[in-house]
């Protein structure tokens, strides 16, 4: 995300929302507007890692959303569990799906974007494909609902690179409402972005046991 003024950082102020908690893990929704981590500066230090960490001491980060997205973030709850998730996100074990609504007609059912990203330096923390240089980028996309002006799809990133959800959405022609980097005109003009982690896939660390959790879209 770009620097954020002091001024114009008012993340929402509400009660911490636990999906799942054991002993080796959680399972948090993250609001959109909330920082994952602290940014540059105490007035940047509100964050979803500080507010879990305030009621679990001992939270470990393992992954990050951008700040305008919503939903499911998992924490570790001890140095093994953190490593193991790690190597899970590494390994590109976890399977992760969100739902988007984005700008007009989809006319395919699904579809898959394979092009790779690299940051754009100019505009940087910016985005922007780039066949010869950029990292790999895969995003699998299924068309869930059709409206006159929208479309509301389900996402499944094989990858994880930075905003590729939102530059992958842009390179089909149909970004993501409410997206201040990527939409423009009156896609652009949404109250949030309108993105959202639905559900993580992971192995638990303690006996490696398959579970799926679950966020529903606020939207």
């Amino acid at each position: 995300m770009p620097p954020i003024p002091p001024d114009t950082y008012a993340p929402p102020q509400e009660p911490l929302r636990l999906v799942h908690e054991d002993a080796h893990l959680l399972l948090v929704e993250k609001p959109s507007g909330l920082l994952s981590v602290p940014g540059r500066g105490p007035e940047l230090a509100d964050c979803l890692l500080s507010r879990v960490q305030g009621a679990f001491p001992d939270a470990l980060l393992v992954h990050r959303l951008d700040r305008d997205t919503s939903g499911l973030m998992v924490f570790a709850l001890t140095a093994h569990a953190q490593r193991h998730l790690g190597l899970q996100f590494e390994k590109r074990q976890i399977k992760k799906s969100y739902v988007a609504r984005v700008w007009g007609q989809v006319a395919e059912a699904t579809g898959t974007v394979d092009l790779p990203l690299i940051v754009d330096w100019p505009n940087r923390p910016l985005q922007k494909v780039d066949p010869e240089t950029g990292k790999a980028a895969v995003t699998d996309w299924r068309v869930l609902k059709r409206s006159e002006a929208e479309t509301r799809v389900r996402l499944f990133p094989k990858t994880g690179r930075s905003h590729q959800l939102r530059v992958h959405m842009q390179a089909l022609g149909h970004p993501i409402l409410g997206d201040p980097f990527y939409a423009e005109g009156a896609a652009r003009a949404f109250p949030r972005l309108m993105l959202h982690s639905e559900s993580l896939r992971l192995r638990h660390p303690d006996g490696g046991v398959g579970m799926t959790f679950r966020s529903k879209p606020p939207f």
